[in-house]
């Protein structure tokens, strides 16, 4: 046993060994707009839409690395706005 192996007791099964991992997969967005990728054959849960697929797991990977490029959430964002803003305000007035 390695200390990998200690580290991780659930014994990891290759993706291209798993039937699963070849089915259709789409990718879905949620109301912070994170994504999430998703069996095609699998209901999309309440709270989520599909955004792009079906396709190839890594295609659906690779989509998602190209166009989810801030992770931080919707809502953070836009208090991190609203802050930026108050502060450039707060600088002006000064």
């Amino acid at each position: 046993m390695t200390a990998d192996d200690a580290a991780d007791p659930i014994p990891r099964q290759d993706d291209e060994d798993d039937p699963f991992e070849k089915l259709p997969h789409i990718v879905l967005i949620n109301h912070e707009e994170q994504f999430s990728l998703w069996r095609a054959d699998i209901e999309i849960p309440d709270g989520w839409r599909e955004v792009w697929g079906p396709d190839s797991k890594d295609a659906c990977m690779k989509w998602v690395d190209e166009v989810w490029t801030d992770l931080r959430p919707l809502s953070l964002r836009k208090i991190m706005e609203a802050e930026k803003k108050r502060s450039e305000s707060v600088r002006k007035d000064d």
